[in-house]
């Protein structure tokens, strides 16, 4: 069976739905409906059954669609061997990325990367790194960039490490946080569990919460113009250095330390791109340089 057809059964098992099955694949109701019986047709048995709340799929078929991941991922291994042959560095990286990395440095890491190999083209995935850690670890993405310290069985790089700050425009003291109106966002839950460890390690009373935003990168906005404290990755604040900032510490007196990761199967490397990429990132100061 074709490659498309493993990618049809995979997003019509995760959507349960014709209509949205067939506008996340980019083609018609009756071209999808025909593809569908086109596999029927080949296995010779009903793969799916329509229902008012959508389809579902009879053993047969669920047995088929579980089989669309493995299959899909050798066809995938298959087109990397295949361009692995060649003399030059080509084919398509697919990166799995978490929100920072892919909005302050995926950019300019890619950049820097097609000057030396032009002929490279990317698949990036972006979410919360836990969800970049899941994609990593099952084959879904060569290469894995996630911030905190998950437990990875495989090969490994430490790109950078940062701090983490109570922030805010005017001075303040540490033993007023509680009534001082803090700045909410949305995170990934290994930091927000650091925060809220650090948290009530230090105070027997909640957070007085002023204001709750999207991400990181909008706290820190709202607290250039006074409007609160956020609880930041030194990172994010380093080109701001007006800014009053409180490093958090755990009992010991050191600072509470968030690193970010570079996750990646060994045997990945392989593949020359996979390779060429895993060296290239080595050779870079990631926090500094770009």
């Amino acid at each position: 069976m074709d490659e498309q057809y493993w990618v049809i059964l995979k997003a019509l098992y995760e959507k349960k739905n014709i209509t949205k099955t067939a506008e996340s694949l980019y083609i018609s109701q009756p071209s999808l409906t025909k593809k569908i019986q086109q596999i029927e047709k080949e296995y010779q048995v009903e793969i799916v059954k329509r229902g008012t709340k959508g389809v579902h799929f009879t053993p047969q078929g669920e047995y088929l669609a579980q089989c669309a991941d493995e299959m899909l991922g050798r066809f995938q291994q298959i087109k990397d061997r295949v361009l692995n042959m060649d003399e030059e560095v080509s084919g398509t990286l697919r990166l799995g990325v978490s929100n920072y990395i892919t909005r302050h440095k995926l950019p300019q890491l890619l950049k820097l990367f097609r000057e030396q190999f032009p002929k490279v083209n990317y698949k990036v995935t972006t979410g919360w790194s836990r969800d970049v850690f899941n994609l990593v670890y099952s084959g879904d993405v060569h290469i894995g960039m996630v911030r905190g310290d998950y437990q990875w069985p495989d090969s490994k790089l430490l790109l950078f490490e940062e701090n983490l700050c109570v922030t805010s425009l005017e001075k303040i003291e540490l033993h007023d946080l509680p009534s001082l109106p803090r700045i909410e966002y949305e995170t990934d839950a290994l930091l927000k569990t650091m925060i809220d460890n650090w948290w009530s390690g230090e105070f027997s009373q909640p957070p007085f919460i002023g204001m709750e935003v999207d991400k990181a990168d909008t706290c820190k906005e709202m607290v250039l113009n006074g409007l609160g404290y956020g609880i930041l990755p030194s990172v994010l604040i380093q080109e701001h250095q007006h800014l009053n900032r409180i490093i958090l510490k755990d009992k010991k007196g050191n600072p509470i330390v968030r690193r970010t990761w570079m996750f990646y199967h060994q045997k990945s490397l392989e593949t020359k791109v996979i390779k060429e990429f895993v060296e290239f990132v080595k050779k870079l100061d990631f926090k500094s340089s770009i």
